[in-house]
């Protein structure tokens, strides 16, 4: 199946450590070749992109490692086909408009007998069963709240419709729209927080290390969080299943 990676922080910060060794993961140390997709929020703008190659060769995940955009909240995801072609239109992150702001949506997994119905105009693109439950997120979520409520109203709503989705199979996935980032296991994705005193870390993909304190203050908060630890050296806490959790400002928040 897939992997997930995303990132969420107080300050916009800069991905390519994190991303350049998970996408070492698309054709090198592992094989989720089938296309990739990154997406960073600034504000409420966002850039995207997505390509059918694999992230470790394509020459724009090669842009990505090179280029220093920086963000407060970035999904990634490197995919490995289970429903839908290998295709353009089925390469992760989705994303779609609701309440004036852009909701980015990446999922790992595979969803058996999932066929709700779509009556809004919330419809996918292409022929994925990710799309296809995102789609019915959006929908419900609209049907849900008149208007964008608070993150943790919207933490409640999310969790409803996760414990609804869940028994048709995997449903691991990130979402954000750029105020907060929403993530749920109900296998396997772990995080991290990292703040000061921030060390130097050691990829597991590939033999890069960054000392974070060269390119950090004391009040930066960043939270990383991924499939399969990025790293040799850090703590990576494994996500409680069958729960969402919400990141803001670099750090989970607890919900009640």
């Amino acid at each position: 199946m897939c992997q997930l990676l995303g990132m969420n922080c107080n300050t916009p910060t800069d991905v390519r450590f994190s991303f350049s060794g998970f996408s070492q993961r698309a054709g090198n140390t592992g094989d989720h070749t089938d296309g990739w997709g990154i997406a960073f929020f600034e504000g409420k703008g966002l850039r995207q992109f997505v390509d059918r190659e694999q992230a470790s060769t394509s020459p724009i995940a090669q842009l990505i490692r090179n280029y220093a955009i920086k963000s407060e909240n970035v999904i990634a995801h490197i995919r490995k086909a289970t429903q839908g072609q290998v295709a353009l239109e089925n390469c992760h992150p989705f994303v779609r408009e609701l309440w004036g702001f852009n909701w980015v949506f990446a999922h790992n997994g595979n969803l058996v007998d999932f066929a709700p119905k779509l009556h809004s105009h919330f419809y996918p693109v292409g022929t994925t069963d990710s799309e296809l439950a995102f789609c019915w997120i959006m929908q419900e979520l609209a049907k849900s709240h008149a208007g964008m409520p608070t993150l943790h109203e919207l933490s409640i709503t999310l969790q409803d419709l996760a414990r609804r989705i869940s028994p048709h199979g995997t449903f691991n996935f990130l979402l954000s729209n750029g105020q907060a980032l929403w993530a749920h296991a109900t296998t396997d994705l772990c995080f991290i927080e990292r703040r000061h005193p921030f060390a130097t870390a050691h990829l597991s993909d590939e033999d890069v290390s960054l000392d974070f304190s060269t390119c950090t203050t004391p009040d930066d908060r960043v939270a990383v969080i991924v499939t399969a630890p990025l790293t040799k050296n850090e703590t990576w806490t494994p996500f409680e299943k069958g729960r969402i959790h919400l990141f803001e400002h670099g750090r989970l928040v607890a919900l009640q």
